[in-house]
């Protein structure tokens, strides 16, 4: 039998970003990628064998970003409350409207619709994080997309929890019935140690503990916070947590922004990830994480959108280049963060944070076949002398041509094969018409 995709004649970008092939070919087989070599070697036989082959002439071929942090279903809120503080913007229009408009099937039709601008602009893997988080599972499986859902847990009544005492029931049901699946893998997503007593962050991590699943949390993401988490318990958010006895290897910390260096070194200790979002953090003006600190010092870092209402885009290519200019601005030296170093973020160490690296993030035999076709046929991408100066400064989401997912074609010259985008569209904006009559 041959392969099931047959990726020819693209420029092929390794696991290493070094010994990039410029005229390669990549043969996926059940889900994986079987092969990876020059056009020079491939055999008559193995092309002609395969199910389907995809020119990439003109393409560079590459791995699927992966979206670290994000609130999928948040797509209905883009653009609701722009222009405001974090707190503001969090406690007077956010969670108010979560509390009106949230519903399973809010939940189902806008991750559908996350599911869709991700898959358009290269992202093949996100961690998603919100309420009725088995909606945005199905949704996301249903796009073919590579996911951890976390299920939100707060303190106070939420969408689908209006008994804060019974907010750990619907995490232990969404690990209960999405745990072994192909493509979804399940987690915990506490909101914050502001939003969360003490017993529920507890609780919650010994649940993601017995069932070997990640823990999430917003940490340190505002002065405000910072000042907060003082004034109740007499330490700083990462103090907070670590005496708690949550910061381990499994434990994703979100944002991250106002770290001191010594919690850095704690961080490193404790093994913990980190998920930098620059975008939703310059909009709401908390600040920025230490990244180049952080990644100096060995920590695992990711990249993230965050949700639509704090950012305003899921593109990751984006996210890229305000990571890489942010952190060269604040430090005042424009050697920080490299473009090598912020593609990686976007895959590898994005993987390695939420545990999948052994899955995806890398192009090499092996690792789960979720790649990129990147048309570089487009002016503002004309000449290349960086592969990765090009990706990071240069390259949007609109410049992916095509996407696959598990070894499944999920765009192809940028028609969207898992997703009907239409409805989807015309559904998110039903629901967008309530949300228009309540103010």
């Amino acid at each position: 039998m041959g392969d099931d995709l047959l990726i020819i004649d693209g420029i092929v970008k390794t696991d290493t970003g070094v010994d990039d092939l410029a005229s390669g070919y990549v043969a996926v087989s059940s889900g994986l990628i079987r092969e990876v070599g020059m056009m020079s070697e491939l055999p008559d036989p193995v092309r002609l064998a395969a199910a389907k082959v995809i020119d990439a002439s003109g393409c560079l071929v590459m791995p699927g970003l992966v979206n670290g942090h994000n609130h999928c279903a948040m797509t209905l809120f883009r653009g609701l409350a722009d222009d405001l503080p974090l707190m503001t913007w969090l406690q007077e229009h956010i969670f108010p409207s979560e509390a009106s408009f949230v519903s399973p099937e809010m939940v189902y039709w806008c991750t559908r619709l996350a599911a869709a601008e991700m898959i358009m602009s290269g992202t093949t893997t996100v961690a998603d994080g919100y309420f009725f988080e088995d909606q945005a599972a199905r949704a996301l499986k249903e796009s073919g997309m590579r996911a951890v859902v976390a299920q939100g847990v707060i303190d106070f009544p939420a969408p689908g929890v209006p008994d804060p005492s019974a907010n750990l029931h619907p995490p232990a049901e969404l690990i209960k019935a999405w745990q072994g699946d192909r493509l979804i893998s399940p987690a915990i997503f506490c909101h914050s140690a502001y939003t969360c007593s003490p017993e529920t962050i507890i609780s919650a991590k010994q649940l993601a503990r017995d069932a070997g699943v990640l823990l999430f949390i917003h940490l340190a993401e505002t002065a405000w916070e910072v000042e907060e988490l003082q004034r109740r318990y007499g330490l700083r958010p990462m103090r907070h947590l670590q005496r708690l006895g949550i910061l381990d290897e499994e434990t994703v910390c979100v944002h991250s922004v106002w770290l001191v260096p010594d919690e850095i070194e704690l961080l490193n200790d404790c093994g913990s990830g980190v998920i930098t979002c620059p975008e939703s953090n310059m909009k709401l003006a908390s600040g920025a994480a230490p990244v180049a600190r952080m990644l100096a010092a060995g920590t695992r870092v990711g990249l993230g959108t965050d949700g639509c209402a704090s950012n305003n885009d899921l593109d990751l290519f984006g996210e890229m280049q305000s990571a890489a200019l942010l952190h060269k601005l604040i430090g005042q030296d424009p050697t920080l963060l490299p473009a090598p170093q912020v593609v990686r973020m976007a895959t590898a160490g994005g993987a390695r944070v939420l545990g999948l690296q052994y899955e995806t993030g890398e192009l090499s035999p092996g690792k789960k076949a979720d790649l990129i076709l990147v048309d570089l046929q487009k002016p503002h991408l004309t000449p290349c002398y960086d592969l990765d100066s090009l990706l990071t400064y240069a390259a949007s989401g609109s410049d992916v041509k095509s996407t696959i997912i598990d070894g499944v074609l999920v765009m192809e010259e940028r028609r969207l094969l898992t997703i009907d985008l239409e409805e989807t569209m015309t559904r998110v904006n039903s629901l967008a018409d309530q949300v228009r009559k309540s103010f």
